[in-house]
């Protein structure tokens, strides 16, 4: 077995913001490879964020965003379980990274289970249409349209959009990686974008 060092758990500790014994556990299990205790320690979080998912959040902040000299303007409510959390930098990091999203992006629901049916039923059978208007065959447009509107889903849900700082990772997995952080389940509860004009 590797021997684990004080220094080794440090360095883990600084790059993960993990725990102390966590990051030992981590490291003896990847024989001291630090790069590989850091992917194990994410998996452990990820893991563990999605158990914190179904514990109830009511505390939290709502928080502000105002850019472009003042034209666009947007609220959002973001809660978890305790105050000593919503106190936290990194989550209020979070709540200002995701108001500056909502500026930018302008999604229209929080998640795809807030999308009224009807909108879903209107959008799958207007992408039908389209497709029959292209000539493609009866028996694929399902399978199209499936496609399409998981495309339709990350275009106007906040949490299925790709994030705007880090388009590799979607705007879900930001709250994730911070529920992981933090070991309290966070829930974006709700969002109003303002735009002069509109």
């Amino acid at each position: 077995m590797a021997n684990i060092t004080a220094a080794m758990v440090k360095e883990l500790r600084d790059r993960t913001g993990a725990g102390m014994m966590a990051c030992k556990k981590a490291l003896e299990e990847t024989g001291g490879d630090i790069e590989k205790a850091i992917d194990k320690l994410r998996e452990m979080g990820l893991a563990s964020a999605a158990k914190k998912a179904g514990r109830e959040a009511k505390e939290g902040k709502v928080a502000s965003y105002i850019h472009a000299g003042g034209k666009i303007g947007v609220l959002v409510e973001i809660n978890c379980e305790t105050d000593f959390v919503a106190n936290t930098d990194d989550f209020n990091a979070l709540c200002k990274d995701i108001a500056m999203h909502i500026a930018a992006a302008a999604p229209e629901y929080v998640s795809r289970e807030e999308i009224p049916q009807d909108v879903v039923e209107k959008e799958k059978n207007i992408m039908k249409e389209q497709l029959k208007q292209q000539g493609k065959p009866e028996h694929i447009l399902d399978k199209i349209v499936e496609g399409k509107i998981e495309k339709f889903y990350e275009e106007v849900c906040l949490l299925e959009q790709p994030f705007i700082k880090d388009p590799d990772m979607k705007v879900k997995d930001l709250v994730q990686n911070t529920i992981a952080k933090l070991g309290e389940n966070i829930v974006v509860r709700r969002f109003a974008r303002f735009k002069v004009g509109e």
